[in-house]
């Protein structure tokens, strides 16, 4: 039976808002970001602020967008963690409202969960080894037994989260991702910090390293191409291990930092060398958004999965190996 899944996104910065169909047509995606004033970072209560003064708005784009009313939304889900709590609880409290009201199904949703889920729709993938790069998280996964299983990640900071803090340190603007990856076109390589322990990585060390390159007066440009080609290279290896140790033969590069293009090249050609696909999520779905929670939502809800209102209350520290894979037992 067909039906129609929203989603609501509210981890961290971006408040989203996605709808889509059971048989996997995107049909609404609106988000707004909160934006802290350059070289400043986010204060949860901060953006919980934003996101509840957003809240309606968004959800009044995503239906015009999708052409639909509340009267056509079967399922309603949320992501349930991990994530800021002020954040999560604006998500999960409007979640609950839509379905007490309109009495439908919630679902509770695991975020990186979902951010795997949309790259597979979008990137027409089916088993891969996923190279999960974000604000929050840094994980290389792969499916085995009724979950997503983490073969490797940061044993600290997330990758996008120092890509965040030295960009803030070399005063750019917020996301610094995309900032970092525009000054990297013009540097050239000075030493960074290389620490890959067995399948985990540490990231901490490249804030303290861009400290004292700034003091040093290097170039900005040299300090962001660094960082990147420093952090990508022990990404790809692990991947490339975790892709040897499963014998999958595709790796899938999903999250915000997915869009970037050095790390797409080096996991290209680590895959190209080993006879395996490389799919990147679209670039359009690589960052927090509604669409991605409406979809896992959708396969929750297919699989038999929802939520009653007891338990529906935030998980901030919930792990993507914890969360039940039920759609693809």
């Amino acid at each position: 039976m067909r039906f129609v899944c929203m989603g609501m996104e509210s981890t961290a910065h971006t408040f989203g808002v996605g709808i889509v169909s059971s048989d996997g047509k995107i049909l609404a995606d609106a988000r707004d970001m909160f934006r802290p004033a350059p070289g400043k970072g986010m204060v949860p209560r901060d953006v919980s602020e934003h996101h509840t003064a957003i809240a309606a708005g968004i959800i009044a784009m995503a239906l015009k967008e999708a052409k639909l009313t509340m009267d056509d939304v079967n399922v309603v889900a949320f992501s349930q963690g991990p994530g800021l709590p002020p954040c999560l609880n604006v998500g999960a409290a409007l979640a609950r409202y839509i379905s007490l009201t309109r009495k439908i199904p919630l679902v509770g949703v695991n975020h990186p969960v979902a951010h795997i889920e949309i790259g597979k729709l979008t990137a027409g993938s089916s088993d891969p080894v996923v190279l999960y790069l974000s604000g929050g998280n840094t994980q290389v996964i792969a499916y085995a037994e009724g979950r997503y299983r983490i073969f490797g990640e940061t044993v600290d900071v997330a990758v996008g989260n120092a890509f965040d803090v030295v960009a803030r340190l070399l005063g750019l603007k917020s996301p610094g991702g995309p900032e970092i990856e525009r000054l990297a076109r013009d540097g050239a390589y000075v030493e960074m910090p290389y620490v890959v322990k067995g399948m985990d990585m540490s990231f901490a060390g490249f804030v303290t390293g861009a400290k004292r390159k700034i003091k040093d007066g290097v170039k900005p440009a040299d300090i962001c191409f660094s960082l990147q080609e420093t952090c990508f290279a022990m990404l790809t290896e692990v991947a490339e291990r975790a892709l040897a140790h499963t014998g999958k033969r595709e790796v899938l590069l999903v999250g915000g930092v997915a869009a970037n293009e050095r790390m797409q090249d080096m996991l290209r050609t680590m895959c190209g060398e080993r006879g395996a696909d490389m799919r990147v999520v679209d670039a359009k779905y690589a960052g927090d958004c509604g669409a991605m929670i409406a979809w896992a939502g959708a396969l929750a809800y297919r699989s038999g999965r929802t939520v009653p209102l007891k338990d529906s209350g935030i998980l901030p520290k919930w792990r993507t190996d914890e969360a039940g894979i039920t759609w693809m037992r």
